[in-house]
């Protein structure tokens, strides 16, 4: 990977587009679990693309090629966000009726749910730390936080999830033993 970004940082197009479609579904999946809609999504990787290419010569270490894209991408998500919180709806959309009641029913929930369920820091964090396989000195510094809050947010978000999964198994023995 270093030696794409080493060409890419020499101006190969190609190079630049090899890696980013190899890191497509992970930054993709990381936007998603940020700013949750798709069109949002695409837009934020749209500009981050963009941003990257023409920043790829401030970048000074390319084996940190991964951690500066991803760092790009939820400044991108965050300014996305800032920008639709100051944006007033007219009328909202509602989500499928589906899913409401899907909630309802925690025996249907699954792990990548309760994920999605987090609250937005937690989520992020889960989402850099096991889905980007990011080391907890990588998401400290892209997230400019602490190593400790990093620890923090993640025996937190564990705590959660394990407490879901919990009582989504008391859920499926009451329903079975019925």
């Amino acid at each position: 990977m270093e030696l794409e970004v080493k060409r890419a940082q020499r101006g190969d197009r190609e190079a630049f587009i090899r890696l980013f479609r190899r890191l497509e579904p992970e930054l993709y999946g990381l936007a998603k679990s940020i700013v949750r809609r798709d069109e949002d999504c695409a837009d934020v990787f749209q500009e981050t693309t963009l941003k990257a290419y023409k920043a790829m010569s401030t970048l000074k270490k390319p084996q940190y090629f991964k951690t500066w894209v991803i760092r790009i991408l939820i400044n991108e998500c965050n300014q996305l966000l800032r920008t639709r919180e100051r944006t007033v709806a007219m009328a909202e959309v509602p989500e499928t009726a589906r899913s409401a009641h899907y909630y309802e029913d925690s025996r249907k929930l699954d792990l990548r749910e309760a994920v999605e369920n987090l609250d937005e820091s937690l989520r992020i964090v889960i989402h850099l730390f096991y889905y980007q396989d990011l080391p907890i000195k990588q998401i400290s510094g892209v997230l400019e936080i602490s190593e400790g809050a990093v620890r923090a947010r993640l025996h937190r978000a564990r705590g959660i999830l394990s407490d879901q999964v919990k009582q989504t198994r008391e859920g499926k023995l009451a329903y079975e033993s019925f």
